[in-house]
C-alpha cells in the first residue's frame, strides 16, 4: 500500500454479482479520469471470483487501480467500518492516510463532487 501513500484514496468494495456496484462504476471511472491529474487515486477492489472480475473487464474496461479481495475483502470492509459487510462500500483515504470519508452503498456524483475537495 505505500504506493497510495501521500495522496488521497477512493477505495472501492464491489462485486460482478452486486447491481448498485457495477451502476457505480462508470462514476467512478469518470472520477478517476477528472482527477488522476490533481493526484487523486483510485483502488477496486473486487469481493468476487478472479474469472468473473476478468470476463467482466473484457465488456467494462476500467483504468483505475484493481485489486482481488475475494472473500477475505469483506472482513477488510468491515475493519474499515462497513459493520454490514455489504457491498458497495467506498473509503476514502486523505493524503495524510486518515480515513476521511465512508458510504456503504451505491455513490452519486454528488458524494464524488463532495470528496473531490478533500486533501
Amino acid at each position: 500500500m505505500q504506493r497510495f501513500q501521500g495522496r488521497p484514496l477512493l477505495v472501492n468494495f464491489w462485486a460482478t454479482w452486486c447491481p448498485p456496484c457495477i451502476e457505480e462504476l462508470p462514476l467512478i471511472e469518470a472520477f478517476y479520469q477528472q482527477n488522476k491529474s490533481n493526484g487523486w487515486q483510485v483502488l477496486g477492489l473486487a469481493v468476487d471470483k478472479p474469472e468473473r472480475v476478468l470476463s467482466f473487464l473484457k465488456t467494462t474496461p476500467l483504468s483505475f487501480a484493481l485489486g482481488m479481495a475475494g472473500l477475505e475483502g469483506t472482513e477488510m470492509s468491515r475493519e474499515l467500518g462497513n459493520l454490514t459487510g455489504s457491498l458497495p462500500f467506498t473509503v476514502v483515504f486523505s493524503s495524510d492516510g486518515q480515513i476521511a470519508q465512508r458510504k456503504l452503498g451505491r455513490i452519486s456524483q454528488q458524494d464524488l463532487d463532495q470528496w473531490r475537495g478533500l486533501r
